[in-house]
C-alpha cells in the first residue's frame, strides 16, 4: 500500500510498519474490559532524507524500525485503553517526539467488532510545526 508523500515532506523518507498484530485490553463495552482483543496498527513516520541516509550502511544512520514497534507495545502493555484515538494519539505523540520524526500516520483497527465488515479503526495525522 503506497500513501502519497504530501508535498512539504517530498524530501523525507516514510519508514513504516505494516499490519502489526498484537492484543490489546481496548474498548468501552463491558465485554471488551474482560479481557484482550485483537488490535491491527500501522504506521508511517516521515524522517529527512538528509539525516537518514547511511553513508556507512549502518543503522546508527537511520531511525531504527524497532523503535516503532517497542513504543506501540509500551503503550500497550500500561493497561487498558478505552477508545481506539486514545491509543493513536498516545502513539502518534511519542513517535513524533524523536528528533528524527518530522511527521506521522498511526493507524489501529479492530479486526473482529463486527462478523460482516473487516474492520473498524481510526487514523490520524500528526506533523511538528514548520
Amino acid at each position: 500500500m503506497s500513501t502519497p508523500f504530501p508535498p512539504d515532506l517530498s524530501d523525507c523518507r516514510r519508514v513504516y510498519l505494516r499490519n502489526f498484530v498484537l492484543d490489546a485490553n481496548i474498548g468501552v463495552h463491558e465485554c471488551e474490559k474482560q479481557g484482550a482483543q485483537r488490535i491491527v496498527v500501522n504506521v508511517d513516520l516521515y524522517v529527512p532524507l538528509a539525516a537518514t541516509t547511511p553513508r556507512h550502511d549502518h543503522i546508527g544512520e537511520v531511525l531504527d524500525y524497532d523503535f516503532i514497534h517497542a513504543t506501540i507495545r509500551a503503550r500497550v502493555a500500561v493497561g487498558h485503553i478505552d477508545l481506539q484515538e486514545t491509543l493513536c494519539d498516545d502513539v502518534a505523540r511519542t513517535l513524533l517526539a524523536h528528533p528524527l520524526v518530522r511527521a506521522v500516520r498511526v493507524a489501529t483497527e479492530k479486526p473482529d467488532v463486527y462478523p460482516d465488515c473487516d474492520a473498524v479503526g481510526v487514523e490520524v495525522f500528526h506533523r511538528k510545526p514548520a
